[in-house]
């Protein structure tokens, strides 16, 4: 584990190796405690460099135990290695040469789930960002690319597959009780697509043919066993593929398309070239184990690994300050495949939950950092929403600024000028400026600037001239290394709505940009004069969330509550409902801190309840305006002095007044929205689900008494239903009989399902209130509970220091003190777990004073620790420093 303070890494001082790899011949002899690595890599010096610099590849606890140089042993005095690097010097000066490294790894012993790792009797890789460096030396970064010969010798006992990039070149017997297997991969990739699987799995196959006729073999690898449960993530594939033709004309190039499945991972899956690895959370589902939300998931996620065959591996990134480029670009994409898959409306809403409640307190706090990062100390931690997100909220503006035509001839372009480049952000936005004519220099800021800027909205409508005035100004917020900021080109799609809910179509617009229905705010301030209004409309500003920023426009309850009711776009009247609940919700914490009864206004009870019976309305959307802000989005509207315990009881106080006022709807709903006959999770299904769920949610409010909820328990024909009954039961009557009752039944039945015990766990950690720490503390003593795997320490440590405001949030700052120590822990053997968990603490600065200097001892109890990660002294450095 590096324990070093880490060297800071700047964007500006980039520049291309000296010399050139040109082929990379792998050969693995696996050995779960003693692998053998042999490398042999083909250089040439690039072109003007000095003929007497050094080659020096990257290293993480290695030991070196061959060096070849054109077949020739290498002198000690021409090399210097050292765990983290080897240097080899008098190399030739201008023909080829061929150095053969030879070095053994411990994969059993690797918890860093890094390079190469065994886990459960299958040996595994994951190489991004630098976890190359820890099965041999190598120029370990993404601009160096070249086409991969991988051999993998073995016992055939315990590891009758062995898989690599590529496609399959042969195997066979090898020597008394060992097999091989060889991989060849023709296109050249970088080290971090590197991957291996060797073990003994069960395999659901298929065929996928391509555009141009080609029969693509497509194989899931599982345990054995739970080849059923793989059944959907194969169709997603097979979805995505066709999906990438249609949409963006790009066909798979390769023979073989594999994914793998293993239990410990520490992301959520990887896009390795031809044989992705995933976490197995987002590939195994059935109805009895998976909920709507979990194959929503494998859809998104099969298809956004799947998609970075384009735009990831054929074209990378040439340094990891461009990591936006593959990441964002991928996670727009899978978003409109999502889009297109299922609701178009509801998919939009769940994405601008997810960027505000995740992305935006990332902007706001100490970790802030551009969507291109200017430097960083450890790259690992840069796998943020801010880089993934906020990345593919650029990408989606650049597609609002060109129209759909124009941003399909910039990817058309991109993919003609760039295939098999490691390419930057500049590169990719030269593809969109060439290919419409617009210049894009300002729009660029965003890659370049932190921070959610803030436009500020006034109006006037003057009757006697029929013209509509819209006032827009623009700030950006200082954050971390960045207190100046440059106005941005914000693309603002908007209508003004008449009193039919008709949109106003004005003579004129003067004061800057307004084509397409979308305002061009480009400079500081800006006034946009609309000609031709014969009425005074309402105005429905940054529709679909066409960029991510904070408004701040006082409009009237009534013109919210219009929006809300007429605007075709389904987007701006869930965003309507939010802007008239948040400013009540904010009032009703103000009454509880005061002692006061809490109220909530009877028009937005009657919108939601308006919009909940309407049945021309899609279920799903229906759900997403019933489910209020959540107790993270009023903390951060709120901003400072936060005290969640007083945000708690005021949000479950409004929910009550709404389900007392809607009880008679509520009920009817959760009659009607039942859903017969065998489980599908198609679109329309889930949403139905989802929307008899909210109103179950609600009524436990309005009867306060979990009969309804255990008997939906009882019913429940898919995990869906049970899941939800389940947390109904924990959260609102944690005391209950029913509750016990339920919580020991779901155990029972799903002990030796790992996925689903997951669920369990994240159910009972986020069960609000005080006690919420000693019921952790608990489970973790449970025989289910397994420290070294990340997927169960998310669902119940993860999920407790993210997900339970009030039971994280403890006056006594006992919470904090105990994540620290599970930081200090879990640090010792997965530096990557801890840094992520850490960042739970980012926004301790917005709470009430007492718990905010609790919060400071716990992350300097963490600073103070022996032996810290990079990663993690990273992550607590900047958080304390803000």
């Amino acid at each position: 584990m590096r324990t070093d303070t880490g060297q800071i890494v700047h964007l500006a001082d980039y520049r291309p190796t000296d010399f050139v790899l040109e082929r990379v011949d792998l050969t693995f002899e696996l050995d779960p405690e003693n692998t053998k690595v042999e490398a042999r890599l083909i250089f040439h010096r690039r072109e003007g460099v000095d003929a007497k610099a050094p080659l020096v590849l990257d290293g993480d606890e290695l030991v070196l135990s061959g060096l070849l140089l054109d077949q020739i042993d290498v002198p000690a005095a021409q090399y210097d290695a050292t765990p983290e690097s080897l240097t080899i010097r008098d190399l030739p000066e201008s023909e080829p040469f061929e150095i053969c490294v030879t070095n053994y790894i411990n994969p059993t012993s690797n918890t860093q789930l890094m390079g190469l790792y065994r886990t459960g009797g299958i040996y595994c890789t994951q190489c991004e960002a630098e976890g190359f460096r820890r099965i041999t030396y190598f120029p370990d970064r993404p601009d160096v690319l070249a086409p991969y010969t991988i051999t993998i010798i073995s016992q055939k006992e315990g590891n009758p597959l062995l898989l690599s990039n590529g496609n399959f070149l042969g195997g066979g017997n090898y020597d008394e009780g060992r097999h091989f297997a060889a991989w060849f991969d023709p296109h050249p990739k970088p080290s971090y697509l590197f991957a291996l699987v060797a073990g003994d799995l069960g395999v659901v196959e298929d065929t996928f043919t391509t555009m141009s006729g080609r029969e693509v073999a497509l194989k899931i690898y599982v345990e054995h066993g739970k080849e059923p449960r793989a059944t959907y993530a194969m169709d997603a594939l097979k979805r995505s593929m066709k999906w990438d033709e249609d949409r963006f004309g790009r066909e798979y190039d390769l023979d073989i398309f594999m994914i793998v499945a293993v239990s410990d991972f520490n992301m959520g899956a990887m896009e390795n070239k031809g044989l992705n690895v995933f976490n197995d959370k987002y590939v195994l589902a059935d109805p009895e184990t998976a909920t709507d939300a979990d194959y929503a998931n494998i859809e998104a996620i099969i298809a956004h690994e799947y998609f970075h065959n384009w735009t990831g591996n054929r074209i990378t990134c040439r340094d990891w300050f461009q990591l936006c480029l593959k990441e964002g670009l991928t996670v727009y994409r899978d978003h409109e495949f999502s889009a297109d898959m299922r609701s178009r409306a509801v998919k939009r809403i769940a994405e601008v939950r997810h960027l505000k409640a995740e992305q935006f307190p990332e902007d706001g706090g100490p970790l802030a950092h551009a969507v291109r990062p200017e430097k960083y100390r450890e790259i690992n931690n840069f796998y943020t929403t801010t880089v993934y997100e906020k990345g593919s909220e650029v990408t989606r503006m650049i597609a609002t600024l060109l129209g759909q035509d124009g941003f399909k001839k910039g990817m058309d372009l991109y993919f003609e000028r760039h295939d098999g480049d490691a390419a930057t952000v500049e590169d990719f936005v030269k593809c969109f400026e060439d290919a419409s004519g617009r210049d894009l220099t300002q729009f660029s800021l965003w890659y370049r600037q932190a921070g959610t800027p803030l436009v500020s909205v006034s109006t006037a409508y003057d009757a006697a001239a029929n013209t509509f005035t819209l006032s827009l100004e623009q700030t950006i917020p200082p954050t971390p290394g960045q207190q100046n900021k440059e106005p941005m080109h914000i693309p603002l799609s908007t209508a003004l709505l008449l009193d039919n809910g008709q949109i106003a179509e004005p003579t004129q617009v003067e004061g800057g940009e307004f084509s397409n229905g979308v305002i061009h705010l480009t400079e500081r301030s800006q006034t946009f004069v609309f000609s031709g209004i014969s009425s005074r409309p309402v105005v429905s500003l940054n529709r679909s969330f066409s960029a991510p920023i904070n408004l701040h426009f006082d409009q009237t309850p009534a013109d919210l509550v219009h929006i809300a009711r007429n605007d075709a776009d389904l987007f701006s009247r869930w965003q309507a409902i939010t802007d008239l609940a948040l400013p009540n919700l904010i009032e009703a914490v103000a009454s509880v801190k005061q002692g006061k009864a809490v109220s909530f206004a009877p028009d937005l009870i009657t919108a939601l309840l308006e919009i909940a019976s309407d049945d021309s309305l899609e279920p799903a959307f229906r759900a997403q305006a019933l489910a209020l802000p959540s107790e993270s989005d009023i903390a951060r509207e709120l901003g400072r002095d936060n005290d969640p315990d007083a945000i708690h009881k005021a949000r479950g106080e409004v929910l009550a007044i709404i389900a007392q006022g809607g009880q008679e709807t509520f009920v009817r709903l959760a009659e009607d929205m039942r859903t017969e006959g065998e489980f599908t999770p198609d679109a329309a299904s889930a949403g139905r689900r989802a929307l008899r769920n909210s109103a179950l949610l609600y009524l436990s409010y309005a009867e306060k008494d979990p009969a309804r909820a255990a008997e939906a328990f009882r019913t429940a024909s898919n995990m869906t239903d049970l899941a939800h009954a389940l947390t109904v039961l924990a959260h609102r009557f944690p005391a209950a009989t029913e509750t016990a009752e339920a919580l020991a039944s779901f155990e029972t039945r799903f002990a030796n399902n790992a996925l689903v015990i997951d669920k369990w766990f994240a159910i009972q950690a986020t069960i609000p209130g005080h006690d919420a720490l000693d019921r952790v503390k608990k489970l973790m003593q449970s025989k289910h509970f397994i420290a070294g795997n990340p997927n169960r320490v998310r669902s119940l440590v993860g999920n407790f220091a993210f997900a339970n405001a009030t039971g994280f949030n403890r006056p006594d700052g006992e919470a904090y003190a105990f994540i620290a120590e599970q930081i200090i822990e879990i640090d010792k053997k997965n530096p990557q777990l801890a840094a992520r968990i850490l960042t739970c603490m980012r926004s301790w600065r917005s709470l009430e004073a007492n718990r905010a200097d609790k919060a400071r001892s716990a992350l300097m109890k963490i600073e103070h620790a022996s032996a810290l990660s990079t990663d993690v002294r990273d992550i607590v450095e900047r958080t304390l420093k803000g």
